[in-house]
């Protein structure tokens, strides 16, 4: 653990002689340098130097400091033995459409509060792209065994350079309003979430094909059988692309009919009764009915009153009670709960690069994960030292957060960034290079640390606030949680309107990229606002 302070430090002198801004130029880090590492990445065809570019690129973004890691995912829910035929895989996924409820024709479940958005274009939160796979389609999906399989389509052929893909399409497909959905919906959906003035969050996932953003190489064949795209560089994560909402075909003539569609572009799917298309057959289900609430006690209630068959949240003071309850399950999910830093607060105001990086470091060094786990999660969470999470593969024929030759992490006994222990002394010490002065242990009134920490009302999520609200009051630092409905939370998350938040990631792909790639100053995933 004590190696770590001079790992760190060292990494962030290298970092910011090749990619960070000099002292003068203010407390944000210059992005310019990882916005085109990624763009790197994504057109690397040499997958040995393409893995070694996202090593460098997640470095990068750790040395910032902005991404305090806490755990790796894993996800729980409550099934009632009534249910059967609901599977997940490892990107938090849901696949409710093809569930049995006994004695019913009618699944009845809560995954969160409203969604931001019902549109699969503009949707950017995990529950949201639940009820997208329920109401929508791609041309691939995933199945049962969390393997992809053919959805919307039939199948693909490839070129021999990798670069250009047609996809057949199933036949007698139909939008719920009736009219034939084809390879053109497709051609349609994709150039509207890649443009610019969609304003979607996920457009960055289309920058692979073609002519993006506005002139998309996706084309359908003249009787909507085919649809043929044309990438800039050879794709692994081709058909996981295919299986992701962003991807979903929206209907154009729903979609523009509605008012003001043009500046609001989900306005079509705003109201009870938009045309959707839902999944394309083996359904046995009449209908999915949705509690929307985030308030995890009223959902557990629910829950014992038989009101709701299926629910994946509940208070935590009942986790521990529910373990042996065989309706209670724990799945693994790709991902990481972190604690994102706005890099443009007030609270850097007046600091060097180096020295904002160096105050973000020493609050993540006294964070007590392993405590967060134990009373909070509860569920055999792993305690996190890097973004990318455990288990990801690199896109090489191996695992990303794994010591090998080519590759060797700061933290080399923990294989990460940080050791899990925490360390008072090394934040305390990481403080003092960021200008702060103490009497013994704890800041001295002179500089006072004071800032506001913003997260949603889940009882989970300001229970964890609460833990690091305690863990760094122990140097002095005072915090406060702000908490806000889901909405909201997501907007000034989103808008920058917050010092610290809340933050996790559930990987949409098995590949690095996806974690790295919505850091770029362009995407709408940017939360931390890297070169805004």
């Amino acid at each position: 653990m004590k190696k770590l302070l001079a790992a760190l430090l060292a990494m962030m002198m290298l970092l910011s002689c090749a990619v960070v801004a000099m002292a003068d130029e203010g407390s944000e880090p210059d992005w310019t340098e990882y916005n085109t590492l990624i763009a790197e990445i994504k057109s690397e065809t040499d997958f040995a130097a393409r893995e070694a570019k996202m090593h460098q690129a997640e470095d990068i973004l750790m040395a910032t400091g902005a991404i305090m890691p806490i755990y790796y995912y894993n996800d729980l829910y409550m099934q009632k033995p009534t249910v059967d035929g609901i599977y997940a895989n490892l990107f938090g996924f849901k696949f409710f459409q093809y569930a049995t409820v006994e004695g019913s024709d009618t699944l009845r479940l809560n995954l969160a509060s409203e969604p931001d958005h019902l549109d699969p274009a503009l949707n950017s939160s995990v529950d949201g792209a639940c009820l997208a796979i329920a109401s929508f389609g791609g041309l691939y999906t995933y199945d049962a065994e969390g393997n992809l399989a053919p959805d919307f389509a039939t199948g693909y052929e490839m070129s021999e350079d990798g670069l250009t893909y047609t996809f057949t399409m199933r036949e007698g497909l139909k939008w719920s309003d009736g009219t034939d959905l084809t390879a053109k919906d497709f051609e349609y959906s994709w150039k509207r979430a890649a443009a610019p003035a969609t304003a979607a969050d996920y457009s960055y996932m289309f920058n692979g094909i073609k002519g993006y953003p506005d002139n998309l190489a996706v084309t359908a064949s003249e009787d909507g059988a085919t649809l043929t795209v044309e990438l800039d560089a050879p794709c692994a994560y081709m058909l996981d692309l295919m299986a992701f909402p962003a991807f979903y075909a929206v209907p154009q003539q729903a979609v523009e009919a509605a008012e003001g569609w043009e500046e609001n572009p989900g306005a079509w799917a705003n109201e009870a009764g938009f045309v959707t298309s839902g999944p394309a057959e083996n359904v046995k289900l009449e209908k999915l009915e949705f509690m929307l609430s985030a308030d995890d006690t009223a959902i557990y209630a629910a829950y014992q009153a038989g009101d709701v068959d299926f629910i994946d949240s509940v208070p935590t003071d009942e986790i521990q009670n529910l373990k042996d309850n065989p309706e209670f399950h724990i799945i693994d999910n790709l991902g990481t709960y972190y604690v994102g830093f706005n890099v443009k607060s007030d609270l850097f105001a007046g600091k060097t690069v180096e020295q904002a990086a160096a105050m973000r470091l020493a609050f993540s060094k006294l964070i007590d994960r392993d405590y967060i786990i134990e009373t909070v999660g509860q569920c055999e969470q792993k305690p996190a030292n890097a973004f990318i999470p455990e288990g990801m593969a690199d896109g090489n024929g191996g695992v990303f957060k794994e010591n090998d030759d080519a590759y060797t992490y700061p933290d080399e006994e923990n294989v990460g960034y940080y050791g899990y222990e925490v360390d008072v002394e090394g934040a305390i010490e990481l403080l003092k290079e960021a200008g702060f002065e103490f009497d013994g242990e704890m800041l001295s009134a002179s500089n006072p640390i004071s800032f506001e920490y913003l997260t949603n009302e889940s009882s989970g999520h300001v229970a964890i606030a609460e833990c690091i609200q305690q863990d760094l009051a122990a140097v002095g630092i005072e915090m406060t949680i702000r908490t806000c409905d889901w909405n909201v939370f997501l907007d000034d998350r989103k808008a920058g309107n917050y010092d610290i938040a809340r933050n996790g990631w559930i990987a949409d792909f098995n590949d690095p990229i996806n974690m790295l790639e919505m850091w770029t100053t362009d995407s709408g995933n940017n939360d931390c606002q890297f070169g805004r």
